[in-house]
């Protein structure tokens, strides 16, 4: 879970505690392999293919899908990074915290967009996401890939590509790195 989504969980600034660890970091490069190999099939190529990471727990996801997808293909895919934090139905409810960059580097007007991003829980985020791409282009098609779906959905959001299902306590947190997959809690400091 990236630092600033953790400084804005009940107990603010509290500090992540792991419990279990439910993917090994080989877990996790097997998952990023997957997916990537998903992405080329379902759009036959990388043609028109943009990943774009959601700040600030996709982007490294993203970066790693590309990678992947590029080893395969011999092909590069577009990779661009986004922040949500102005598009959000709770903008009031928590801190605004702007830090991370938008950067889109093509135009995404008839493109496939891939959004990427590490957990997805309520949706959310990924409502707050469609709505800022708009601003980017109109895209020919939006999916969407997450490391982990731990349910609890408050949208009807769906993803296309998941590394692993993991239901979860809605209390529970998930910290998604390199180094794998684990669910904790939020303690005080």
């Amino acid at each position: 879970m990236a630092e600033r989504e953790r400084a804005l969980t009940p107990p603010f600034g509290g500090v992540f505690v792991g419990r279990t660890t439910v993917m090994e970091p080989e877990d996790v490069r097997r998952a990023i392999w997957r997916m990537a190999h998903e992405i080329i099939e379902r759009n036959h190529g990388i043609e028109a293919v943009v990943l774009v990471g959601l700040q600030t727990g996709g982007v490294w996801i993203a970066s790693q899908l590309a990678r992947v997808i590029g080893e395969v293909s011999g092909e590069d895919v577009a990779v661009g990074t986004l922040d949500v934090a102005f598009y959000r139905d709770d903008i009031g409810l928590r801190p605004v915290l702007p830090e991370a960059a938008t950067q889109i580097p093509v135009d995404l007007t008839g493109r496939t967009v891939v959004l990427v991003d590490d957990v997805l829980f309520t949706g959310r985020t990924i409502r707050a996401a469609l709505g800022a791409l708009n601003d980017y282009g109109r895209a020919r098609a939006i999916q969407l890939a997450v490391m982990v779906d731990r349910g609890h959905r408050e949208l009807p959001i769906r993803p296309d590509y998941v590394g692993k299902n993991l239901p979860t306590r809605r209390d529970e947190m998930v910290d998604v790195s390199e180094a794998g997959v684990v669910i904790g809690d939020m303690r005080s400091r």
